[in-house]
């Protein structure tokens, strides 16, 4: 009997093994949504389950996307919108390549904080840098063709995110300063998306921490354990 529910046990992780080969999760939304402290949680509970798992943020993850990090949300830095769009996708590529592709072929779970939704949502809908459907093509080429398995999108009142980032203390980003306008464009490309997409989780982000995360957790534990 023992020695029958040890090799259950044993089947039973192996099949989780398989599950999480190819595991990318993304999570989207305004600055001041809460999605940073989501990601903290659902990587701590992964690392409860014994589980591999890695946070990357968006743009970064790699010493080059970190340096274009600092100059795309250094407020003295000006640039057009065009430029921008193009920084962003470069930093994406790099952190594609270097980070993400490669911790997936070994099987670790990979958590990013924004990927290519917030450049349709930022650069597209908010900047208006180019049209959508060619902003779609160099998310794919900058992406590298990768899709998320998994997108939460916390969506919250532009109000409600403003307060939160007014209160959190430190100064505007370049992105941060550029108004409540244009971050009604912005929930306006991430509700589009989430409209078109089936990867895509709205989460209603004005609830408590603990119920968001309770939501996080079982769409995510459903697709490991399926």
């Amino acid at each position: 009997m023992r020695y029958k529910q040890l090799c259950i046990i044993r089947l039973r992780f192996f099949a989780l093994k398989i599950n999480f080969a190819y595991v990318l999760i993304t999570f989207e939304g305004i600055d001041g949504c809460g999605k940073t402290t989501q990601i903290k949680m659902l990587q701590q509970r992964l690392v409860k389950e014994k589980l591999p798992v890695e946070v990357l943020r968006e743009p970064g993850g790699t010493d080059l996307s970190e340096m274009i990090r600092s100059i795309l949300l250094n407020p003295d830095v000006h640039m057009s919108p065009v430029t921008e769009l193009m920084l962003f996708s470069a930093a994406r590529s790099e952190l594609v390549s270097a980070r993400v592709l490669p911790l997936l072929k070994e099987r670790v779970v990979v958590i990013l904080d924004r990927f290519y939704d917030s450049t349709v949502a930022y650069q597209g809908f908010g900047r208006g840098s180019l049209p959508i459907s060619e902003i779609n093509k160099l998310n794919e080429i900058a992406g590298h063709q990768l899709e998320p398995d998994i997108t939460f999108f916390i969506d919250v009142d532009v109000d409600l995110a403003l307060n939160r980032r007014a209160s959190s203390g430190r100064g505007p980003d370049r992105i941060e300063i550029a108004g409540q306008a244009f971050y009604e464009r912005v929930r306006d490309g991430f509700t589009y998306l989430a409209s078109q997409k089936e990867r895509f989780v709205r989460i209603d982000g004005a609830q408590s921490i603990d119920k968001i995360h309770q939501q996080v957790w079982m769409k995510v534990s459903s697709m490991i354990w399926q």
